[in-house]
């Protein structure tokens, strides 16, 4: 299975990071990278219309975006305590990296032929501008990918 089959694309877009304090873990990356970050926080459910393993969730997080390349970010993630794929794996796993992100077209496929390939959803939700979908990649790539699909 290559990414770029599947996918349509290789080009990782986003590093996240789960961090329980933001303002601390972003000040520390702001000053190792020389660049300041762009705070951001995810929609209410009313919007983004959130669901963690098929059922809605009022989750939320603050967020933190660092440009780093031409077409690369890091994202820190502080989740709030609803249940969400942040939440459970801030509390299983700790910080630390949680997903790489692709940039795709076509959401409904990819995360049907994702799931064929043994990469479950775990979550989704729109922004504004597009969606997004977390699939369960820990097994074989040990994190998450999260598909973005801007419209």
């Amino acid at each position: 299975m290559a990414v770029n089959k599947i996918l349509g694309t290789d080009q990782v877009v986003q590093i996240g990071i789960l961090v329980h304090d933001i303002e601390k873990t972003a000040k520390a990356y702001s000053e190792f990278l020389g660049v300041e970050p762009r705070f951001v926080e995810t929609d209410a459910y009313d919007q983004a219309q959130t669901e963690y393993k098929g059922e809605p969730s009022q989750a939320r997080a603050r967020l933190a975006f660092f440009s780093v390349g031409p077409s690369l970010d890091i994202e820190l993630i502080q989740p709030d305590e609803h249940p969400s794929t942040w939440r459970h794996d801030l509390d299983q796993k700790g910080e630390g990296v949680h997903h790489i992100a692709f940039t795709i077209k076509g959401m409904e496929e990819k995360v049907t032929l994702l799931t064929k390939n043994g990469m479950p959803l775990l979550q989704k939700g729109k922004y504004t501008g597009g969606e997004y979908a977390y699939m369960d990649a820990n097994e074989d790539l040990k994190l998450v990918l999260e598909l973005l699909e801007n419209y």
